[in-house]
């Protein structure tokens, strides 16, 4: 099993093999609100705990520091993408073009479904600084890179890829692609005329089409096949 704690070389006040309580939840999801709007300078610890409807001394309680806080937002947001992927390369039965359509579909669902985490990602790899959220993206970025190697070196010992892959500027497309859409997506369903649509439905469209387009673009990138 996926040990969070070693990969991200610190330990939690909460052990992350055991689940969240309900408050402990509410304290995360106003965290990572505010952190999204103000940034983690921004947001102090008094703001979220009136955000979460709590007293300032369930978060010492909990979490220890604004710092921990921090971590366990990207505990909760990042540990069950760590273990799709995982489970992806182990399994034996999808072909490896099929695993990375499936890997797209998972990065599609998480930026549409997680957009104040993506936020929080997006503000601080802005900040030209040795923070704690610059080494978490750093280290949350390098493993997932690792793991997309593996994938694309199987694919590649197989004949089903072609050899020149760059991985970096693979998922620098997959992520920046998915990110321009997010971030640019009232101005796409406006050129596009979509205002009729409820918000549910433009994000089933909006994935809808990305999905698509990655697909198609990843397989004239990856492969031999028109």
């Amino acid at each position: 099993m996926f040990n969070f704690k070693q990969a991200f070389n610190f330990v939690p006040v909460i052990d992350s093999e055991t689940e969240y309580s309900d408050k402990q939840i509410a304290i995360i999801m106003a965290a990572e609100k505010l952190f999204a709007i103000k940034g983690f300078d921004g947001a102090s610890v008094r703001d979220i705990a009136h955000e979460a409807d709590i007293n300032v001394a369930m978060i010492s309680y909990y979490f220890g520091s604004k710092e921990k806080l921090m971590e366990a937002v990207f505990e909760m947001r990042t540990i069950k993408m760590r273990l799709k992927v995982e489970t992806l390369l182990q399994n034996t039965s999808l072909p490896p073009l099929q695993k990375v359509y499936v890997l797209i579909d998972d990065y599609v669902d998480k930026f549409i479904h997680q957009q104040e985490f993506h936020k929080i990602m997006i503000r601080e790899q802005m900040i030209e600084k040795d923070t704690l959220i610059a080494r978490l993206i750093h280290q949350l970025k390098k493993r997932n890179l690792e793991s997309i190697k593996t994938l694309i070196d199987a694919g590649q010992k197989c004949g089903d890829f072609k050899a020149d892959i760059d991985v970096v500027l693979m998922m620098t497309t997959l992520v920046g692609t998915v990110s321009q859409m997010i971030t640019s997506q009232h101005f796409y369903r406006s050129v596009n005329q979509l205002e009729y649509m409820a918000e549910i439905e433009f994000q089933q469209h909006m994935r809808k089409k990305l999905s698509i387009h990655l697909r198609n673009m990843f397989k004239k990138l990856l492969t031999n096949e028109n």
